[in-house]
């Protein structure tokens, strides 16, 4: 923090927040468990119509993104997709791949069901824990 003369650093995730800071050169650290039901800080005004999580459904599941990255619905862009609207998928059915570092990772469904959508277009950059499917139970 010193050297590039950083004062205040704040990292938060999904029930876990992280404050360093320097005052007067002492460095404090500050490590504090978010409440459950506190809500994430709001996207851009831009982005917010498409990250925004859909309102909870009875009997619906979201597959959601472990990672940031490039979303593809298929493994080469000549094969079909994984899965379309309307797929019965079980807990190991590979519904997407998601790029990052240059590395293609398959995603899992993690969930039994059939999807019912797809949120989010081939070739879209994504974030940790966006929708990327909904699935009726």
């Amino acid at each position: 923090m010193k050297r590039s003369e950083l004062s205040e650093f704040e990292l938060e995730e999904e029930g876990f927040k992280l404050r360093l800071s320097r005052k007067n050169g002492e460095t404090a650290t500050q490590i504090l468990q978010a409440a459950p039901a506190a809500a994430p800080a709001p996207a851009p005004a831009a982005a917010a119509p498409e990250n925004a999580a859909p309102a909870e459904e009875v009997g619906v599941s979201l597959v959601k993104s472990p990672m940031v990255g490039t979303f593809y619905r298929s493994p080469s862009p000549d094969s079909p997709a994984f899965v379309d609207v309307g797929a019965k998928i079980s807990d190991d059915s590979v519904v997407c791949i998601i790029e990052a570092m240059k590395v293609m990772n398959e995603i899992q469904a993690e969930t039994k069901g059939t999807i019912i959508e797809i949120l989010v277009e081939n070739g879209d950059s994504i974030e940790f824990g966006q929708p990327l499917f909904k699935v009726k139970k």
